[in-house]
């Protein structure tokens, strides 16, 4: 499948969601264009269809750990809910006992309220319904529309056919109403074998859409299951399971990726024949983006095999490693509005994401400074044992937020890569005679290079104007560069991980050698450097705290900082914003 590389600004005019509505005003949404399915949910509304009711659902199978796509989703249906006055629920698809953790289904519930969204009283499971889903079934074997089969799944496959050929019936096809109800009712009290048997659907083995041609609606799975135990000994498929729950929890709009547009005749299928509530499945493009897979199986391989540090590893696609890294959730929201929403798979760029983040951080994150890569600077006219604390502004964006002390003395660190003895020219940073600003502090002058026994710079001697406290000179000289730093008496020692993209080929799964995604795994999505420099007030904020080292990217403590002698710093997110340049 062809996909484009989608470059989106805040006012395209292709399709876009408004999910996070408490920033817009009833006057904005009125002047914003709707998407397709906010125009279907509206025209349902108007037309007085289900009541005029709005209900949607976020419906994950707790089988792993919820990614950025799962945050679309999440973003649209409980947007949705909000913006029409309707109600979205969270459910869990807990169908298959075999892959569903507990430890997957309470990260999903801290996810969704980390979003910033709430299902009040409305969380449920499928495994509540199943008493319900199994009278169905027997509904449906009463009206002979579903019968009793002893194929293997590889047996089904076989007769099912293809695209261009009509599948074959089973030979259990036409058992009697009785034999089915008797088959079925030993299935469910664990008489026979996993796999020995399945009911099926009884609809077209020539259909041209192969979800039709008999579809399994129940397995024997003799697995016991993290919420009934080992009350069931089989389990509704999730194509029975997943459209009867929504009519039992009254959802209007059922809202997919477009994977299940081809599921969509059995949803309605089920719902017809079984003669309940029939809510409107609407499919939209799933999100796919440069430089990242989201897919569940592969980032279980990536995982399982070692290639990141578990499922909040930073540099996967999942809320809990977005989350680690630094992301909040308002940028996250602001990703998915503008994404919006699509009728065919296009691909995202992740730069959108990260100018989301920037945009986000820039508002609200304090400012603090610190050294990647410490070199010492000795200034030789400064009073030895002096110490003063200079004024720095915590934010420029956000006055309110006032100023701190920084703490100054005669040894301090700059950045290594902010010295260079030989530098080019339009060099504005430190060099051998040349003179900068000290951000918050004072023109300085290198005098001396000392070197060590390598002949690599180790320590620089440099002069300063005392008149220049605050960054400024009385006699009004321009100084082009300006440089940060730390004081060598205060400065906390921090271990600073740089993150980068996980994969170097934007498209890793989509190569056209043929390769394996993970034959394209970035060598440098991580650089640990483990004798940073920061102020102590960078030392000093929570785990997910976010701040920026200023002239360096936007930081925030690790987990695993659990101390001032323990500092570990996550870097979020670079200050270089190029999609925000490409983009215009």
């Amino acid at each position: 499948m062809r996909r484009n590389i989608a470059k989106l600004t805040g006012t395209e005019s292709t399709d876009h969601s408004a999910t996070n509505q408490s920033a817009m005003t009833e006057e904005d949404q009125n002047e914003k264009p709707l998407d397709f399915i906010r125009t279907k949910v509206k025209e349902d509304q108007e037309s007085g269809k289900n009541e005029s009711r709005v209900h949607t659902r976020f419906p994950p199978e707790p089988n792993g750990y919820l990614h950025l796509g799962h945050a679309k989703s999440i973003c649209l249906n409980f947007g949705i809910a909000k913006e029409f006055g309707g109600l979205c629920n969270l459910r869990l698809d807990d169908t298959n006992p075999v892959a569903e953790k507990t430890e997957y289904a309470e990260a999903i519930k801290e996810d969704v309220k980390w979003l910033g969204f709430d299902w009040e009283d409305r969380f449920f499971h499928a495994s509540d319904y199943f008493g319900q889903l199994f009278d169905w079934a027997i509904k449906l074997i009463r009206d002979g529309k579903a019968f009793v089969c002893d194929l293997s799944f590889e047996e089904m496959r076989e007769l099912r056919g293809n695209l261009t050929e009509p599948g074959k019936e089973s030979p259990f096809r036409e058992r009697s109403v009785e034999e089915n109800l008797e088959l079925f009712e030993k299935m469910k009290a664990g008489e026979f074998p996993e796999g020995s048997k399945t009911l099926r659907a009884k609809i077209d083995m020539s259909s041209p859409n192969i979800n039709l041609r008999d579809p399994v609606i129940y397995r024997i799975l003799h697995q016991e299951h993290p919420k009934t135990g080992d009350e069931w000994k089989i389990y509704p498929s999730y194509d029975f399971a997943h459209g009867q729950s929504d009519s039992i929890e009254g959802i209007t709009h059922s809202l997919c990726t477009l994977e299940f547009e081809h599921h969509r005749p059995l949803y309605d299928w089920f719902c017809e024949n079984l003669g309940i509530h029939h809510p409107q499945q609407i499919e939209f493009a799933r999100l796919n983006m440069t430089y990242v897979v989201m897919s569940k199986r592969k980032m279980l391989r990536l995982v399982e095999k070692g290639y990141v540090d578990g499922w909040d590893d930073p540099r996967m696609a999942t809320l809990q490693g977005m989350r680690r890294r630094g992301f909040t959730p308002e940028s996250i929201r602001e990703f998915a509005e503008r994404v919006g929403l699509a009728k065919r798979e296009n691909m995202i760029e992740v730069e959108l994401l990260e100018h989301c983040l920037r945009t986000d951080l820039n508002k609200r994150a304090p400012r603090r400074l610190g050294v990647l890569r410490p070199l010492k600077v000795v200034i030789e006219n400064y009073p030895e044992g002096k110490s003063e604390g200079l004024e720095a502004v915590n934010n420029p964006e956000n006055p309110d937020e006032g100023t701190r002390q920084v703490s100054f003395s005669r040894e301090i660190f700059i950045d290594r890569n902010d010295f260079m003895e030989d530098p080019p020219k339009k060099y504005f940073r430190l060099a051998p005679g040349s003179e900068v600003r000290l951000k918050y502090a004072y023109y300085v002058t290198c005098r001396e290079v000392i070197k060590d026994e390598d002949g690599e710079v180790c320590e620089l001697v440099c002069s300063y104007d005392p008149e220049s406290r605050g960054g400024d000179s009385p006699d009004g000289r321009k100084v082009r560069g300006t440089i940060q730093w730390v004081d060598a008496a205060t400065a906390v020692q921090a271990e600073v991980r740089l993150y980068d993209r996980l994969f170097s080929n934007p498209t890793p799964e989509q190569a056209e050698d043929g390769s394996d995604f993970t034959d394209h795994l970035n060598p440098d999505s991580l650089i640990k450097i483990k004798d940073a420099l920061v102020e102590q007030a960078a030392s000093l904020l929570s785990p997910g705290e976010p701040f920026q080292l200023e002239r360096i990217g936007y930081f925030c403590a690790d987990p695993d900082s659990t101390t001032e002698k323990r500092v570990i710093l996550n870097r979020s997110v670079a200050l270089r914003d190029s999609w925000a340049k490409t983009s215009k």
